[in-house]
């Protein structure tokens, strides 16, 4: 770990029931193990924050929010630089959300609100109108969609090396067909392996590891048509497809997005 990252709260001072902190990670920054007596839902753009807790590794895109709940032991890591908000919540209100870490959904309008907030350097919402975009986006909070983990892992005898080879290789385009001959199994025994263990079929699970690799293609620079080709796509359109269904915009429209949080922040 070459950074570490250093709280900015007092555990035992929490300035407000919802209150945020604003940061832009260095690459490779990490935290050391600590928990709360807060709840914490941690926020990212422009690439992909890991944390364990609770015995689970969590890897979470822009587009899902990391819940950690009160006095939860965590650690977080950040491999690239990116733009971070984390929202503090504390009880009663924490324990309206869900008990254990998660990963929530996050929708257009909670980006555009938590955009906002970022941009302004929100900590503590003091005005009317802050306090009500604050309830509002707990609210939005409260209705979003719960999932276990975005990449999930197993330690499945039978999956396990397959994972591990599509970690380290996202562009093995090997069909499960092809899997299984090699694990000497058929393909509906793989197939239900991955929905019993994973909780989703082999080509999503996949699907979201090309995900994550093209977030890193797309800050190295690389053309959207190179992306597509490097992934196994035949064209760009297939790949801008697939991608607008995991992020909620194109991969130029990302691109652009890390352009411009990549600007100094507003004070």
């Amino acid at each position: 770990m070459k950074n570490v990252y250093q709280p900015l709260f007092d555990d035992n001072n929490p300035p407000s029931e919802i209150f945020f902190g604003h940061t832009i990670f260095l690459p490779n920054t990490g935290t050391e193990k600590h928990r709360h007596p807060w709840g914490q839902l941690q926020l990212i753009s422009g690439g992909i924050i890991e944390l364990a807790a609770e015995n689970k590794h969590f890897l979470a895109p822009p587009q899902y929010a990391l819940w950690v709940p009160p006095e939860i032991e965590h650690q977080s890591y950040i491999r690239r630089s990116l733009n971070y908000c984390s929202m503090n919540i504390t009880k009663p209100l924490a324990n309206a959300l869900p008990s254990y870490a998660c990963l929530l959904e996050v929708s257009p309008l909670m980006q555009a609100m938590v955009q906002d907030l970022r941009e302004r350097r929100i900590v503590i919402p003091e005005t009317p109108q802050d306090k009500r975009l604050v309830k509002v986006l707990f609210d939005q909070v409260l209705m979003s969609k719960e999932h276990e983990q975005y990449l999930p892992t197993t330690d499945d005898k039978l999956l396990q090396s397959m994972l591990i080879e599509l970690e380290k290789n996202p562009t093995n385009n090997r069909s499960l067909a092809q899997w299984a001959k090699q694990l000497h199994t058929t393909e509906r025994t793989l197939a239900r392996h991955f929905k019993d263990k994973l909780g989703m079929s082999f080509t999503e699970w996949r699907q979201r590891r090309k995900f994550i690799y093209s977030l890193h293609l797309l800050r190295s620079g690389l053309s959207v048509k190179e992306i597509a080709l490097t992934l196994g796509y035949h064209q760009a359109s297939p790949f801008i497809t697939a991608f607008k269904k995991q992020s909620g915009s194109t991969p130029d429209q990302y691109r652009q997005r890390l352009g411009d949080e990549a600007m100094p922040p507003k004070l």
